[in-house]
């Protein structure tokens, strides 16, 4: 009898009940969030056409039929996210003024545990995203998943994605199989990445050991955040943002709470305890950021003086907020007083361009 922890039934490669609900959790986060008046309070402006978005979740048909074959989905309804549409996107890129959105698909790394289902699934959701990019390769771009939990298998999934299906980089989630990304069994597939120079977006889950939720307190607002704060502190104390220097790594929303308490990191270290003090100071301006907290009003001045705005890329994390929130959040960072105009361009494209000469040589 299989055991009910495990994230798939090794029988049959379907995922097991403790996936599904990590999976639809997804979906409580998007129900948590509640569509948003239209009648926005924040201050608007004129809004600048040609954002490149590159916190911008995709379901295409290929992929949803996947899901509903795997029983992750039901054929109808389902939470909102599988029922992503192109049309609806389009609109909601228009109306914010996204020239493109860089698509991505954040499975939780044990659905892929079954190395069969992982051969499967990355491959539909791959193959599914550059179709998409093929028909409209100046509307997206998109971030390869990998099976991370199997590195022999990642690597080539990494290599035919960026090699023959034009990606511009590869998700990866915070942690696989309750290890962050800095464990030694994940050093091989970040070797490879690294000598391919190649871009990481690293989006975050449920905690490794489990979430106790706060009563009304859904655990994307807390922690998720916290989800990528450590996934970024475990890449620094582990060595492996400095073995791989060719390495681009963006992180979700705005790098959780790390350019909160990088000052805390860094003191802990000179007291010779958790990573070293320079190592800290260091990576958080090695490291890139989307702006999907979302970074406005709160968070802009502590990011900024983090990082600077070289670093920080506009993220609208659609559809798991819907087009009304996506509205708002766009609207409070065009009003953000932090940021003025050359700092704005940097966010909105700029960075985005420098960062991704594939899709710049599909945009000019």
């Amino acid at each position: 009898m299989t055991d009910t922890t495990d994230a798939t039934d090794t029988t049959h490669g379907k995922p097991s009940r403790r996936t599904l609900l990590a999976a639809t959790g997804l979906a409580a986060a998007v129900t948590a969030a509640g569509p948003a008046s239209a009648a926005s309070t924040a201050p608007l402006r004129a809004r600048p056409a040609g954002r490149i978005d590159v916190h911008h979740h995709a379901v295409p048909d290929e992929m949803r039929r996947w899901l509903v074959e795997i029983g992750l989905i039901p054929e109808e309804g389902g939470p909102s996210w599988a029922q992503w549409t192109l049309e609806e996107t389009l609109r909601t890129m228009d109306d914010n003024g996204i020239a493109a959105g860089i698509a991505s698909a954040p499975a939780p790394s044990e659905l892929f545990r079954d190395r069969s289902l992982a051969e499967d699934g990355v491959r539909v959701c791959n193959e599914s995203l550059a179709a998409l990019v093929a028909e409209h390769p100046r509307r997206f771009g998109f971030f390869a998943n990998v099976a991370a939990l199997h590195p022999d298998l990642a690597i080539a999934q990494a290599a035919h994605a960026l090699d023959e299906l034009g990606a511009e980089g590869v998700l990866l989630m915070t942690t696989a199989g309750g290890r962050y990304l800095g464990d030694p069994s994940f050093d091989r597939l970040f070797d490879a990445l690294n000598e391919r120079r190649a871009v990481v977006f690293v989006h975050p889950g449920e905690l490794p050991e489990g979430t106790t939720e706060l009563p009304g307190i859904p655990d994307f607002i807390g922690d998720y955040p916290l989800d990528t704060t450590r996934a970024a502190l475990n890449l620094v104390a582990s060595g492996t943002l400095d073995r791989c220097p060719d390495l681009s790594i963006i992180l979700s929303h705005a790098g959780g709470f790390l350019p909160y308490v990088a000052g805390r990191a860094v003191s802990a270290g000179r007291q010779g305890e958790g990573p070293a003090p320079h190592a800290v100071a260091r990576a958080v301006r090695r490291f890139h950021y989307d702006t999907a907290l979302p970074m406005s009003p709160y968070a802009t001045p502590s990011l900024l003086a983090a990082v600077g705005s070289e670093r920080v890329l506009y993220g609208s994390d659609w559809p798991a907020r819907p087009a009304d929130e996506v509205g708002r959040i766009t609207a409070e960072l065009d009003a953000d007083p932090h940021l003025d105009v050359r700092a704005r361009e940097r966010v909105d494209r700029r960075n985005a361009l420098r960062l991704f000469p594939r899709l710049a040589a599909r945009l000019a």
